[in-house]
């Protein structure tokens, strides 16, 4: 397999007591829920992981500083048919960088600037990087946007977070900005992005649905939104930018919402309790009661 200049060969995957879950420049720090305990869910995630880079020609080597996380590794690996079937928890607190202190996972979401948003509006689909800017994953390898070194089948997808998680709005500013964002500007100065959400259990449901062990989901090439789209959320000072461009089949899912000057976390949180109240209300639709 030929490798892009820049590209890894493999990744290592270092179990620790991280703060979050990342892969950068050829490092999976996963993060543990209760460290140094590894969950049924977790091992599942590494064994996905390690297979989905064994398919595109990476090998994978796991560490860590603690032997009984090891041990809990070597077991898996010796057995997966034991941990395959775990279940997606509905909380999970791996990462805690929100006012919800972990992901709930009922909901994921896709995070595009102003400027994106408007081209997956007038499409109608949310497309992988190397479809909407219509670029060779190898290009997009050595773009300098691709600060995490990212390999190149990874912009073949859409990818998505969990749908309360802040990393979305995050990666925004550091488009808008063209460098990372401070702690300040996210919480004093947030442009945020729009956020597009989908129920996970419709999603995985998707015939182009991957899970690589790391995304909460991701699809190939493309997705359309009037077939799977939730909500929508736009920050309503766009409001105007974006009114004209919405098709009518998803026209009833977009909700203008006031940012009212709220930072990063706060932001996050009061798009998602809106999100909750959608289903909730959908739900007393459908099922009645109060």
């Amino acid at each position: 397999m030929d490798l892009a200049e820049g590209e890894v060969s493999n990744l290592n995957v270092n179990i620790s007591n991280h703060d979050s879950t990342i892969i950068w420049n050829g490092v999976y720090y996963f993060a543990l829920s209760n460290y140094p305990h590894v969950s049924p869910w977790e091992l599942k995630k590494l064994l996905v992981f390690i297979e989905f880079e064994k398919q595109h020609g990476r090998y994978t080597e796991v560490d860590s500083d603690d032997d009984a996380v090891i041990e809990a590794v070597n077991h898996a690996i010796a057995n997966p048919e034991l941990y395959m079937n775990a279940v997606l928890p509905d909380k999970i607190t791996e990462c805690t960088y929100c006012n919800h202190n972990g992901c709930l996972t009922k909901f994921v979401c896709h995070t595009a600037t102003p400027d994106n948003a408007k081209k997956i509006f007038e499409s109608g689909k949310l497309l992988s990087a190397v479809k909407a800017f219509n670029k060779t994953g190898a290009d997009l390898v050595l773009d300098a946007r691709n600060a995490a070194g990212d390999p190149e089948d990874y912009f073949d997808y859409v990818m998505f977070s969990w749908g309360n998680c802040t990393a979305g709005d995050n990666l925004v500013m550091e488009r808008l900005l063209g460098r990372g964002a401070t702690n300040d500007e996210r919480e004093k100065a947030l442009t945020p992005g729009v956020r597009f959400y989908f129920r996970y259990s419709d999603i995985i449901c998707h015939p182009d649905y991957v899970f690589d062990g790391y995304h909460p989901a991701k699809i190939k090439d493309e997705l359309v939104l009037s077939d799977y789209l939730y909500a929508c959320i736009v920050p309503n000072q766009f409001q105007s930018e974006f009114e004209n461009l919405i098709q009518s089949e998803i026209a009833d899912k977009v909700c203008f919402f006031p940012q009212d000057g709220l930072g990063l976390l706060n932001w996050t949180q009061s798009v998602y309790s809106h999100i909750e109240k959608l289903d909730e209300t959908k739900f007393t639709q459908r099922y009645g009661g109060k």
